[in-house]
């Protein structure tokens, strides 16, 4: 074909691409580096239509009548029958190009015939590309709520053809219908009569030209989506507001813009996924605060149930849309993990941003990076740690704009906090642009914190509905009154009748604290352990009336339905007994799937009882009318003044119940300490990194020399005096100086072999750097208490694995903190021992366990040499 004509099939195959008929949706096509970008850029700078019906879908092109875009098509067509070998490639092009399937009618077949790229490669990416889901470029964490966008409340605005099930017009039908006879007779053989093929010609120029004009009549008169030119004009609306906000936030201005900063999308998005329309006072002066315009690192403590979250997830908002970087939000369970994740998936997906999860088995390292999105972090303590440690290995750490903690006073407890402590240190050190935002409601010794995080402070007594603390024992209830003596005056006695058998089974009288609630009201009821959760539920249904498997009857038998379903036929014996009666137990030994379909149950009112342990007080949005605390214990140990407040304050649903009510049962025996509970103030936090030091101090050093935070001494040195144990050293550990403790840790750490020290010149610019064997450690996230133990037994596993059994396997996945857990009965050990097969007796020499061993200790014999068991 000539130059005009070529120039021709490629305006025309460009005027298709850009722009699709009305009818047609939208298709997955290959593209140029760089042809996308170029594409926004035309679009942004033409103005909207204000109605799709006024587009031109003829381009330069008047009419169909005379110097249309058909008669041009007659004139090339003409010029290519001059030439029978051009011609007979230009009908193979109209009739393979014109025939797909749902595309622009004839930009297909020209974009082939333009493209280096094999048609049959194409078509198989094509195929695999319509395929694909809307969701396929989500984090799998947030796919998993995708349905929430799929399935909006009703009043839900605009949604993509796709979503609302909205199916375009095919071209398929007169397209197909193109008769092909045409263009096999015009590739008859030369000997063919001119007469005959002058006519073939006429015909399928006839013909190209009436269905060509079918489809494009049709495609004009194809109805418009009313929605599309919606979703444009609200999505250049959010663009352009969080245009503005940028430059509100980067501006010293005080306008806060139509909704602290956020575009007015996301104003309504809290009304529509969470029914709030107004914040609470202090909410609002907390984000109005000088400190947070200003993004210095903020504390903020209000009582539970006081709306702390909602003034994080705004500020997380305002990082992730106007400023565009990420976000970390370290909360401190799996379970709460996974209900933040269910409850701001919907945000991402309407807002443009990912939420990742990253608890108990999910969360890739280092996290995937993406220009255009940004994501929203979801972490439990340990792997908030591990997902630090990664970005600060990979020197991307500054792209983290802001990292929030929930429950921040747990940094004071135990191995978890000496590993927030680390992750907080860490961001502190090497991130001078990071924003850190801690909130709890039960913080003491604030003044460390603040020192230690370079934080401000905020506190508020706020409390959206009214609680009443109730103490009970024996038979009279006493109202806890801080104003009395002993902290309570009496309230009443429990005025109900109880049979010798009832009085037996529920001696503390839970069925009538329970039953003054339920069905109509929710009831929480903690327990010391998770088997104890299991036996109250159980006692509680043996009393309840047959009136309570009425109530919301189909929900509880569909719930029961889906705890099958998910458990493959087999239910728990428990639930199946005490969910018709709307109560069920919940604890860590359930899955994560029965646990979501109980709390869903549950927060619809179709269960109106749960009998929990002390986990769901931290953080889970399960509020209730009344809680009781089954004993003042949580498994063997005293309740503690943070743990009784978190507990309590699970009582009252704002906006639901106008009160809240808690009740603690005790016994004679601890009414001293209980006195003692209510009236003395919160416990202060302690930084526990040198107490834990196998998995504090000593990870810590690993760490920091492994990722190259710092690697001598004095850098070493410098890096604690910023940590909560620096602030606190003085009061922790007087007897030693920061620099000595520092020193015989890095010294123990290079008699382990993880550590080796670098040859230099002068003392004081000591140096270290990591072994393989630590950097294994370290990465494994393996206890120092056990990497050399458990690095010899590897080695002696690789000498003489013995696979006849699966006795060895088991020894080597055992983990080495239940072994002090282990008291055996020696004569039932000798006994099982002895009927040993050879297989798993030579495991047993392996390791050097002898029957002589055995029998000694099973006959209560002094042992002389020590074994390692």
């Amino acid at each position: 074909m000539d130059e005009g004509g070529s120039r021709l099939r490629r305006r025309v195959s460009v005027r298709k691409r850009a722009r699709p008929s009305p009818g047609e949706p939208r298709q997955e096509r290959a593209e140029e580096p760089g042809a996308g970008s170029r594409r926004r850029r035309t679009a942004e700078a033409q103005p909207l239509q204000s109605n799709d019906s006024d587009e031109d879908l003829f381009g330069d092109c008047d009419s169909f009548a005379e110097n249309s875009f058909l008669a041009q098509v007659d004139d090339a067509e003409r010029q290519c029958m001059q030439d029978p070998e051009r011609g007979a490639h230009a009908a193979g092009l109209g009739a393979e190009g014109l025939r797909g399937a749902g595309g622009a009618a004839a930009a297909g077949g020209f974009a082939d015939w333009e493209t280096d790229e094999p048609v049959s490669s194409r078509r198989r990416r094509e195929e695999a590309s319509a395929q694909r889901g809307p969701w396929d470029g989500l984090p799998s964490s947030q796919v998993l709520y995708f349905g929430n966008a799929e399935n909006p409340p009703a009043g839900a605005g605009d949604r993509r053809p796709e979503e609302r099930g909205w199916e375009a017009p095919s071209l398929d039908a007169p397209i197909e219908a193109f008769p092909r006879s045409s263009v096999e007779q015009h590739q008859q053989p030369d000997d063919a009569s001119s007469e005959a093929r002058r006519g073939s010609e006429e015909s399928r120029r006839k013909s190209l030209k009436e269905h060509l004009k079918s489809a494009m009549t049709g495609n004009a008169r194809a109805q418009t989506p009313v929605f599309s030119r919606t979703k444009q004009l609200k999505e250049t609306l959010l663009s352009e507001e969080i245009s503005v906000a940028q430059k509100t936030m980067e501006s010293s201005s005080d306008d806060l813009g139509p909704f602290y900063s956020l575009p007015s999308k996301v104003r309504d998005l809290y009304v529509q996924f969470k029914g709030i329309e107004k914040l609470y006072e202090w909410q609002h002066t907390c984000l109005t605060l000088n400190s947070v315009q200003e993004r210095k690192n903020l504390i903020y403590s209000l009582p539970t149930s006081g709306g702390k979250t909602l003034v994080a997830e705004i500020l997380m908002l305002q990082e992730l849309l106007c400023r565009r970087r990420d976000v970390l939000m370290i909360l401190p369970y799996v379970a709460i993990v996974q209900e933040k994740i269910s409850g701001l998936s919907s945000f991402g997906i309407e807002l443009g941003f990912f939420v990742e999860e990253y608890a108990g088995s999910k969360g890739k390292f280092p996290p995937i990076k993406r220009r255009e999105k940004k994501s929203l972090y979801i972490a439990t303590i340990e792997k908030g740690h591990s997902l630090v440690n990664s970005l600060i290995e990979t020197g991307r750490i500054g792209s983290l704009g802001l990292v929030v903690v929930d429950e921040l006073h747990m940094i004071g407890e135990g191995s978890r906090g000496a590993i927030l402590e680390m992750t907080l240190a860490k961001i502190l050190y090497t991130s001078k642009t990071t924003q850190i935002i801690g909130m709890s409601a039960t913080l003491n010794n604030v003044e460390d914190l603040q020192e230690f995080l370079q934080a401000e402070c905020y506190t508020s007594q706020f409390r959206p509905v009214e609680l009443k603390e109730y103490l009970k024992i024996n038979d009279a209830i006493y109202e806890v009154d801080n104003k009395a003596e002993n902290g309570m005056t009496f309230s009443r006695l429990l005025n109900c009748q109880y049979s010798d058998t009832l009085k037996k089974m529920d001696p503390d009288h839970l069925v009538a604290l329970v039953t003054e609630v339920i069905p109509n009201y929710s009831c929480l009821v903690f327990c010391p352990t998770k088997k104890n959760c299991e036996n109250v539920a159980e006692m509680i249904c043996k009393f309840l009336s047959k009136e309570y498997l009425k109530h919301r009857e189909k929900e509880k038998h569909e719930l029961i339905k889906n705890l099958k379903s998910i458990s493959g036929g087999n239910v728990c014996p428990i639930l199946k007994r005490t969910v018709p009666f709307g109560v069920a137990y919940h604890h860590s030994g359930l899955t994560s799937d029965e646990r979501r379909l109980l709390e869903e149950a549950y927060s619809t009112g179709a269960l109106c009882l749960f009998t929990c342990t002390s986990t769901l007080a931290a953080g889970v949005n399960l509020p209730a009318r009344r809680v009781i605390l089954r004993a003042p214990y949580v498994a063997k140990e005293f309740l503690k003044r943070s743990q009784y407040k978190q507990m309590i304050g699970r009582a009252g649903r704002a906006g639901i119940d106008s009160v809240g009510e808690s009740v603690l049962i005790l016994q004679e025996k601890d009414k001293q300490q209980v006195s003692e509970l209510i009236s003395r103030p919160l416990e202060n936090c302690y930084s526990h990194l040198v107490q834990e030091f196998t998995k504090g101090i000593q990870t810590l050093f690993l760490s920091l020399i492994g990722l190259k935070i710092a690697t001598n001494l004095d850098d070493i040195c410098h890096f604690m005096g910023g940590t909560l144990f620096g602030v606190q050293q003085k009061i922790l550990l007087k007897e030693k100086s920061l620099r000595e403790i520092t020193v015989e840790w890095l010294r123990d750490l290079t008699e382990k072999g993880l550590l080796q020290k670098d040859v230099v010149d002068k003392p004081k610019d000591e140096s270290f750097h990591i072994t393989k064997l630590g950097r294994a450690s370290f990465k494994g996230t393996i206890d120092l208490a056990y990497c050399d133990i458990l690095y010899r037994d590897l080695k002696k596993g690789l000498e003489g694995l013995v696979l006849e059994s699966l006795l060895h396997l088991i020894y080597l996945t055992t983990p080495y903190d239940m072994a002090s857990q282990c008291v055996p009965d020696w004569m039932i050990y000798f006994r099982q021992f002895s009927q040993l097969s050879p297989a798993e007796q030579n495991v047993a020499a392996l390791l050097g366990v002898s029957e002589n061993f055995i029998g000694k200790k099973a006959s209560g014999q002094a042992i002389k040499k020590c074994f390692e068991v």
